[in-house]
């Protein structure tokens, strides 16, 4: 097949600007920019003006943008933090995970979309789906209230990353069972296999790039190397293993995420996802949606959807909190701050729609689920924050009561101080006339 290099040219051109003038609109509205990415896809795309189609150099651009974000989640993993943490951030995501799984298989198998042998099986896609949580909205808004730290925080931020990991995990399962000829035991097998071998060779490689770290600081050696065992675990966890690519590069980003340039890897890594591969892949959701057979049932799939998905959240991880000692009002701001879907969801859905799990007209619901719990999820934190301000606020309030006081009593002693030089230097002046 030949390839239009200027097509694709003009393709990219289309995208990348629309991409990101609409993600700048979605920042200034509150949103996170990724939906204004996908709302450019859907512009740009055959759903409404038709400038850009869908074709196979989109499809790779998109497939590297996702190996790139997973690449960075798994350098931005605090692993000190987690174990720090400990059981009780691990316990509410994981019921997160499990209450969003069964409540979004649910809806699919009642609204009946499922049909066949794997009809189970897609179920529980969907439901892999609504399992990770987007804590960026969370992270923003705990910013501008001032609680960005303390209990409730630590243990939203530290379960949303491990229901991403569990997430991972459970979609390289789920797409492990995919085939009929599959044995589970072979699949369980495989992806034991993988991680065991991932934590063996992820220490040598560990003490490898920590050598390289002081050999070359700073250098951009680092990052290509980086990049190096991205794209390497990416391809050996499909080609060998049978596990999803980006389960590959999630871990490649786990194995450098302490090392000490880790961020310096992190930040030039951004680089090439901000200006290109990551607007590419969130506008290819957009791309590949289709609102042709968006019909009645469709609607009230996406309303059930995204009353299920956030309160899955809010159930699983609130109600977990509850049992592991913190209050009602404080259960709730986290099982709230857990509701967020994101950039996991969509990643999670590109690649259950290349593996045949997900057809492509389920795309529009998801895309409603990311807006709309995105929009919801800091107007529901500012509210409950407000009605329970919690000891956390009031200590933070007294602490500001106090430096303002003592700020006031400080410029009082100051400009009072001042006043009194002045007029003994001016008496001082005075007599010497």
């Amino acid at each position: 097949m030949e390839i239009n290099t200027l097509d694709i040219l003009k393709n990219l051109a289309i995208i990348l600007v629309a991409a990101k003038l609409l993600g700048i609109v979605a920042r200034k509205l509150g949103a996170p920019q990724v939906v204004g990415e996908i709302i450019a896809g859907l512009i740009v795309g055959p759903c409404m003006l038709n400038f850009v189609s869908y074709d196979g150099f989109i499809s790779g651009m998109a497939e590297i943008g996702v190996i790139l974000l997973m690449f960075s989640a798994g350098l931005g993993t605090d692993l000190k933090e987690l174990i720090k943490t400990g059981p009780v951030a691990l316990l509410v995501a994981f019921a997160g995970v499990i209450v969003s799984v069964a409540g979004g298989a649910a809806v699919y198998l009642v609204f009946g979309f499922g049909d066949g042998d794997l009809a189970m099986l897609e179920a529980v896609f969907m439901g892999t789906i609504l399992a990770a949580t987007s804590v960026s909205i969370t992270v923003q808004a705990l910013k501008e209230m001032g609680h960005l730290k303390g209990r409730v925080a630590t243990t939203i931020l530290s379960a949303a990353i491990i229901d991403d990991v569990i997430g991972i995990v459970l979609l390289t399962v789920v797409i492990g069972f995919k085939s009929p000829d599959v044995q589970p035991a072979s699949v369980c097998i495989n992806i034991v296999l993988f991680f065991v071998l991932a934590f063996i060779l992820g220490f040598a490689l560990y003490f490898l790039f920590k050598w390289l770290d002081k050999l070359w600081p700073h250098s951009r050696r680092i990052p290509i190397f980086g990049l190096v065992l991205c794209f390497a675990c990416a391809y050996c966890a499909e080609e060998f293993f049978g596990i999803a690519d980006i389960t590959g590069a999630y871990v490649a980003g786990i194995i450098l995420c302490n090392i000490k340039d880790s961020q310096y890897i992190e930040r030039k890594m951004d680089v090439s996802s901000y200006m290109i591969f990551g607007p590419v892949f969130f506008a290819s959701i957009g791309l590949q949606t289709s609102f042709n057979d968006f019909n009645l049932s469709m609607l009230w799939f996406s309303i059930a959807l995204v009353a299920v998905a956030l309160l899955t959240k809010v159930i699983g991880c609130g109600g977990t909190a509850k049992l592991c000692k913190f209050n009602m009002p404080d259960s709730l701001k986290i099982g709230v701050g857990m509701m967020n879907r994101g950039e996991v969801g969509l990643i999670v859905a590109k690649k259950g729609l290349d593996t045949g799990l997900m057809a492509p007209q389920f795309f529009a619901p998801i895309i409603i689920l990311i807006i709309v719990s995105s929009l919801a999820t800091p107007i529901l934190l500012k509210v409950v924050y407000k009605k329970w301000p919690g000891k956390e606020n009031e200590e933070t309030d007294n602490r500001s009561e106090k430096l303002a006081e003592n700020e006031k009593y400080l410029t009082q002693e100051v400009v009072g101080a001042t006043y009194n030089i002045t007029e003994d230097n001016f008496k001082d002046k005075s007599k010497d006339e």
